[in-house]
């Protein structure tokens, strides 16, 4: 206390100093004085409250608690006096049993009497019974059912609580009631034939199957009765539960999966299309199935049967278990494509879970997947094996059938623009194309793998076109008489050359997508160069025919009858030009360097002929009249090769030029001026070489041994400057039998 008013009096200290703080507030101390007072006189009111309040309630709880300890001397006198008159009453309670086991006889016979109507009409109420059912009442068959069972139930109950060992009175009671077992038996058959074909039932008499549900539910009902009481007393009757609810989705279940498995109508022996057929089947009973079930069948049941999404769970396992089964079997190629088209595709489009009336209660994204990843792996995998063995049958087939057209006796069609062609590369792209549109049909990574499978065996295909022109060409070459068009097919194996690459292209830029243009690239180039091999070789081939039939005359140049007035140019012209018209129905690309390849060959074998030395002038009048002659049939050959090649824009003089220079050589009448001559020859084609040099002077006839050397020697020991847009032409020209060094002996 002493402590507390050494506090009280600190702070009352500080409270003064802090309001005397200036000389004018001593004015104020009386003021001070009674605002304090009124403070104090106001916190004593309310202490001298709170304690009051405060002994008032202890006061209560004193005078409640000796009243409960009055209260709780009293119940013990009570307890002990109950403890002693229930003692005094043991004998008494014993003494009572008898009465008890009279109570329950008395009840056991309350009941009998009470069911003794029934139990005496139980075969009238069976044979009822039995009448309703087959004529389809039943809600009515079921209630006199329940009418049995209840009967039934209730003496078994009682006999129960008498005597639970007593097992003979239970067999005579559920002997005697045996038939009633049969007529559940018949009605729950009934039931199940109408759930069956609930679907079908539910738009010709919906009211039957909602009798059906109802029955279920009192069934339902019942049985959860008799398992609470089961719990309570250890009793239950006969054949329950039933399990009514359970046994109907049970048959539901196995009604579905038997309509999935029963949409199978064909087999591959009967019809290739049988799986296309059996998932289309199967895609449009589903569907109906499900409209029915979320428009009628959802309303004939109550809400907590979820009726609906039931079903759907169910075809949805049925769905599943079929495309496993089916994804089991040896499918053919087209036959997995159709399969993971329906599975991936199908199955969730707008067609079948998709489709907008059955939203918003089915939604795609949540289906769990028909068949595994792994499985779908699998059948790709097994797809594009099958679809390699296919391709490359299907490509060997085409260009066996396109072999046996090269021996026809009639020529190829043409196309819209004159061009000879055969059905290969159109039968091969049409093949490619149906697989690809078959691939896209399932996934893109599926329709790029079939996109490079195919690009990869059209270049070994391609490779086997190539060998098979070739030995064409040989056996041709065998018997040139056979066979009969072997030009117009070798003209439309050229032409194919184009059309390949023109569908090639026309291919990726279908299906391929541009990021995956540089994986194909190489793969390309390899296929366009095939291509262009076997047309250059094509080419070759119709060129070597055309000279074969030119030998003749070309052996007739630069000899004395082609001196004395012989027409053989005139020949090799007619026949090119005639054999060019055919070749007109060669496509441009190639045409254009096939017209270039046969102009270089004809002057090449003509400067060849040259090279021969069939002939050596005499004297000037011969060399200028065999010039003269050279360079109008180097004329002819320019205005040859200017017709054939019109509109190709390229220059074909320069090739005909040569002719002109090494006639412009034979010509020359001073033989001084000879060198210079030859030099400017050489300047112009460096790639003639020493034996070309002595051969064109042997056919001058006039140069010595001497000047021959002379040149010669010259000539190598001088600066060579070819012409960098020079095409080499003396290369590929031998000159036989003497060499240099004989010819200056």
């Amino acid at each position: 206390m002493e402590e507390t008013d050494r506090e009280a009096v600190a702070t009352a200290v500080q409270r003064v100093a802090g309001m005397l703080q200036r000389p004018d507030q001593l004015d104020k101390v009386e003021q001070y004085r009674r605002r304090e007072a009124r403070k104090k006189a106001s916190v004593e009111a309310r202490l001298k409250a709170a304690i009051q309040s405060q002994l008032d309630g202890v006061r209560t709880g004193l005078s409640q608690l000796h009243n409960a300890l009055n209260d709780v001397k009293d119940i013990q006198q009570s307890l002990i006096d109950v403890n002693k008159d229930w003692r005094q009453s043991i004998n008494t309670i014993e003494n009572l049993k008898d009465v008890k086991d009279a109570v329950v006889q008395h009840s056991q016979l309350a009941a009998a009497v009470e069911n003794l109507k029934n139990i005496f009409s139980v075969p009238e109420i069976v044979r009822e019974t039995h009448d309703l059912i087959e004529r389809g009442e039943l809600l009515q068959a079921h209630r006199k059912l329940m009418d049995l069972e209840c009967s039934r139930d209730d003496l078994m109950y009682e006999q129960y609580r008498m005597d639970s060992k007593n097992t003979h009175d239970m067999n005579l009671i559920h002997t005697y009631f045996g038939d009633m077992q049969k007529l559940s038996e018949e009605l729950a058959k009934q039931l199940w034939m109408v759930v069956q074909r609930s679907l079908v039932t539910v738009r010709r008499d919906p009211t039957l199957l909602v009798s059906v549900v109802r029955i279920i539910e009192r069934e339902e009902k019942i049985d959860r009765r008799m398992l609470d009481r089961k719990k309570q007393t250890g009793f239950i009757p006969p054949g329950r539960p039933k399990k009514w609810k359970e046994k109907m989705f049970n048959i539901l279940e196995r009604t579905v999966s038997t309509r999935i498995e029963g949409t199978q109508a064909d087999t591959r022996e009967s019809d290739k299309m049988w799986l296309v057929r059996h998932l289309e089947i199967i895609r449009k009973y589903v569907l109906d199935d499900l409209l029915v079930a979320k428009t009628l069948l959802d309303q004939c049941f109550p809400p907590h049967y979820d009726i609906f999404n039931r079903l759907l769970n169910m075809y949805h396992q049925a769905l599943a278990t079929r495309m496993q089964e089916l994804a089991a079997e040896d499918l053919e190629a087209n036959e997995i494509v159709s399969l993971l088209s329906w599975v991936l595709n199908t199955y969730t489009s707008a067609e079948m879970m998709g489709n907008s009336e059955l939203s918003p209660e089915v939604d795609v994204n949540l289906l769990d997947a028909l068949i595994s990843r792994n499985v779908v792996d699998q059948l790709l995998s097994k797809y594009m094996s099958t679809l390699t063995s296919n391709i490359i049958g299907w490509l060997r087939k085409a260009l066996e059938t396109d072999k046996k057209d090269w021996i026809k006796e009639t020529e190829p069609e043409a196309d819209q623009d004159g061009y000879y062609q055969t059905t290969l590369p159109a039968i091969v792209f049409q093949m490619f194309e149906q697989n690809l549109q078959v691939a896209a049909q399932i996934n893109e990574d599926l329709k790029t793998k079939v996109l490079i499978l195919c690009l990869q065996q059209m270049n070994s295909f391609l490779t086997r076109y190539k060998d098979e022109a070739q030995l064409y060409k040989e056996d041709h070459l065998k018997n040139r008489q056979y066979p009969q068009c072997y030009v117009q097919y070798m003209i439309a194996v050229i032409n194919n050359c184009q059309t390949f690459k023109e569908s090639i292209i026309s291919l990726k830029r279908k299906y391929l997508k541009s990021d995956m243009e540089d994986t194909l690239s190489i793969s390309h180039a390899n296929m366009d160069a095939t291509l262009d091999i076997i047309a250059k070789e094509g080419c070759s081939s119709l060129l070597d025919e055309v000279f074969m039939d030119l030998e003749p005359h070309l052996n007739e140049l630069m000899t004395k009858k082609w001196l004395m007035g012989s027409n053989a140019v005139g020949t090799i012209c007619v026949t090119v030009e005639d054999y060019f018209n055919d070749f007109a129905k060669i496509k441009k690309p190639y045409k254009k360097t096939m017209t270039l390849e046969a102009h270089r060959r004809v002057v090449v074998e003509y400067i060849r002929a040259i090279m021969l030395k069939r002939i050596s002038f005499k004297n000037a009048e011969e060399r200028k009249e065999g010039a003269e002659r050279m360079i109008k049939e180097a004329e002819q050959f320019r205005f040859l090769f200017k017709k054939l090649a019109a509109g190709s824009g390229e220059d074909t003089e320069g090739l005909c030029d040569i002719i002109e220079a090494i006639a412009e050589v034979i010509k020359l009448t001073d033989p001084s001026l000879l060198y210079l001559e030859v030099s400017t020859l050489v300047s112009k084609y460096p790639d003639i070489r020493d034996d070309h040099i002595a051969a064109l002077l042997t056919v001058r006839g006039d140069a010595s041994r001497d000047m021959k050397q002379t040149i010669i020697e010259t000539l190598d020991q001088g600066p060579s400057q070819p012409n960098p847009n020079y095409v080499p032409i003396f290369k590929e020209i031998t000159v036989p039998t003497l060499t240099v060094p004989k010819l200056l002996k």
